[in-house]
């Protein structure tokens, strides 16, 4: 099996696909986090379940679904101590004549305000296209997260429609802004 390990980087953050070495820099990012800031923030998050292993096989998981084109997952990590900032995910939603994907991202709330979340949405994007070759990419959000709506659009995302019943969460169908990047400007 090829290995996933496109990577990006600035002076302040790298993102790349987590490797068994992460384990404890990423789990101390999760368990370092907040309570939930508002209603689209999971806040402090149960890590009981999450050992040594239990990374390892999601490691391997994360591989195996780059290998498969389903999804390609990125962590976000800090240059100078390689503090676990967050997480990015792309999955690929059509190939062929299509070639698109979706981008998903979280920023652990204990770094919010510090723009993370702006340059590691960037550096996927560019990933996303000159390594993923997706010439779409949306990020599918809901209409009251605010924080995620003004992410996207100072990453240069347009906003191109609202989908009626996209997706099923907290027990209903909920409609979801659709914002893109797309290879082509």
């Amino acid at each position: 099996m090829m290995t996933f390990d496109f990577q990006a980087s600035t002076e302040e953050i790298v993102i790349r696909p987590l490797c068994k070495a992460d384990y404890s820099k990423w789990f101390s990012g999760f368990s370092r986090r907040k309570l939930s800031q508002h209603a689209h923030d999971p806040g402090l998050l149960d890590m009981t379940e999450c050992t040594d292993s239990w990374f390892s096989a999601l490691v391997d998981k994360h591989q195996q679904f780059a290998a498969e084109d389903k999804a390609y997952i990125f962590a976000v990590f800090k240059v100078t101590d390689g503090m676990h900032l967050g997480m990015i995910d792309f999955s690929t939603l059509a190939r062929d004549d299509f070639q698109w994907g979706r981008i998903g991202y979280t920023i652990h709330n204990q770094h919010w305000g510090n723009g993370y979340g702006k340059t590691a949405v960037r550096l996927a994007l560019e990933i996303g296209v000159s390594q993923l070759h997706y010439n779409r990419i949306e990020a599918h959000i809901n209409l009251d997260n605010p924080q995620s709506i003004a992410l996207a659009k100072s990453v240069g995302m347009h906003y191109e429609c609202i989908r009626k019943g996209f997706i099923f969460e907290n027990g209903q169908w909920t409609d979801h802004l659709v914002f893109i990047h797309t290879a082509q400007k």
